[in-house]
């Protein structure tokens, strides 16, 4: 295995990070989770047009882009949805393969290229501090997804939000499962109006925002 690959366990169908002692995605309903969390914290799929653009920190199983893409595609959106992620521990491709074994209803062969009819997919391996530093591109909506910020705050420092809004087009927006009262205050103090909302499942409450 890479040094880099991401160590697994399993709880029934749902992979759990070793490194960080959480599982990638809400043990009841990763898909609706997504949904709940990320597309409507976005007002997704409401705003999707040609070219929108969402970024992601944390790609993991890849479950918050098929679902995104999959929303895009019901939508009935002409032209291209453009996905980049930032991911510094990949998954081993059996491992990712076995998670989304449950979700074949989405389009996982869409994996399988970076390119396709209506969609363009990167997923940029490394530091995200380092990473989106040299990133020239900005997103329309932004999927904070990291592993929890108690088990690993590197990916929630207020210099990686300050990136975040610099790389983000006016008026674009946030969402994360997070409502940690720090990463609020980062985000705010990063230009972001922030607000505190219903979260999915047993998280009473999420945030999510736009750039001021």
């Amino acid at each position: 295995m890479d040094k880099n690959q991401h160590k697994i366990e399993w709880r029934d169908t749902v992979p759990v990070s070793v490194q960080f002692d959480d599982p990638f995605y809400s043990l009841d309903d990763g898909v609706a989770e997504t949904r709940h969390v990320f597309l409507q914290g976005n007002d997704l799929p409401a705003r999707f047009s040609d070219g929108f653009h969402i970024a992601e920190l944390g790609f993991g199983t890849g479950l918050n882009f098929l679902t995104a893409l999959q929303a895009f595609r019901d939508s009935g959106s002409a032209g291209r949805l453009i996905f980049t992620s930032f991911e510094a521990y990949p998954m081993a491709p059996e491992d990712q393969r076995r998670a989304l074994d449950a979700h074949k209803d989405l389009p996982i062969e869409a994996l399988t290229s970076q390119t396709g009819p209506d969609y363009e997919l990167t997923v940029i391996i490394g530091d995200a501090r380092d990473m989106l530093a040299a990133w020239g591109g900005r997103a329309d909506a932004w999927f904070l997804d990291g592993f929890s910020p108690a088990k690993n705050p590197e990916m929630w420092g207020p210099d990686l939000m300050e990136m975040v809004a610099r790389h983000t087009v006016p008026g674009g927006t946030f969402a994360t499962y997070t409502a940690a009262g720090d990463i609020r205050r980062g985000l705010a103090n990063a230009g972001f109006t922030v607000e505190r909302v219903p979260g999915f499942g047993r998280k009473r409450h999420m945030t999510c925002g736009h750039l001021a």
